[in-house]
């Protein structure tokens, strides 16, 4: 039997209801999801590919509101305190309420760190210190397109946690894992953070190509199609999420 891999999966706060993304959530962690990465909705998101696109609008035009993102984040965590979660959004979301308000609710919701694209980890509107308050951390992002300075700068950082984008672009679109995706990430974890890896996995073979060289496998668009797929039908939407997450995993 394969060892387990250990999985952060990502979600749409209220995609396509609030019931059925939390159908879906509760069918990530059957399915052996360790962490939630929960995507708060945002108009004009930098990163995502056309599925988690299309979700976020969606969602955005039942006028869905962070409070109502943070609620259902409290609804899940309350239900599942061991799993933790991470927020998932953009840097005018939680700069606009004020970083240090955002992250004293997000903390209270039960959020255990903050994943935010398009603030750079040497200039982040004070993120790092406002999540080390409220017992959270503060993930940044790594990409191939850094230069191998500013690499090095970021790996230095301290963080005990990077997200590394397995490649440049938008995510939704299959990702080869090669020696290149390899070299990068070591670079990445040089210094003792540790590695979340994604963008573009949605599949066993590619988790397995990657796990040894992760703390954790990032997959979510995957999961959003899915969703997409079977919204009509709850159970089985909640087969499909829960049977992918085992694929990636390699869970029985």
């Amino acid at each position: 039997m394969s060892e387990k891999i250990k999985l952060m999966s990502h979600l749409v706060a209220g995609y396509p209801t609030d019931e059925l993304a939390l159908t879906a959530a509760r069918a990530l962690i059957a399915g052996g999801a360790d962490i939630l990465e929960i995507q708060l909705p945002f108009s004009d998101p930098s990163a995502d590919g056309p599925a988690i696109q299309a979700a976020c609008t969606k969602v955005l035009e039942r006028k869905y509101r962070t409070a109502d993102g943070l609620k259902f984040i409290e609804t899940i965590h309350k239900e599942n305190p061991d799993i933790p979660i991470y927020i998932m959004s953009y840097g005018s979301l939680i700069y606009t309420p004020g970083v240090k308000e955002f992250c004293k609710k997000a903390a209270a919701a039960g959020v255990k760190g903050m994943i935010i694209p398009d603030l750079p980890f040497d200039f982040d509107e004070g993120l790092t210190e406002a999540c080390k308050e409220n017992g959270m951390i503060n993930i940044p992002v790594a990409a191939p397109s850094m230069s191998e300075e500013r690499l090095a700068k970021l790996a230095g950082a301290g963080f005990p946690y990077i997200y590394a984008a397995l490649r440049t672009g938008i995510t939704g679109t299959d990702t080869t894992i090669d020696e290149n995706t390899l070299k990068f990430l070591e670079k990445v974890g040089k210094e003792g953070s540790k590695i979340y890896g994604g963008f573009g996995i949605s599949n066993g073979n590619q988790s397995a190509a990657l796990a040894s060289s992760v703390d954790a496998v990032v997959a979510g668009s995957v999961f959003v199609r899915l969703i997409t797929e079977n919204m009509e039908n709850g159970e089985k939407l909640y087969e499909a999420v829960k049977s992918k997450a085992k694929e990636i995993t390699h869970s029985n």
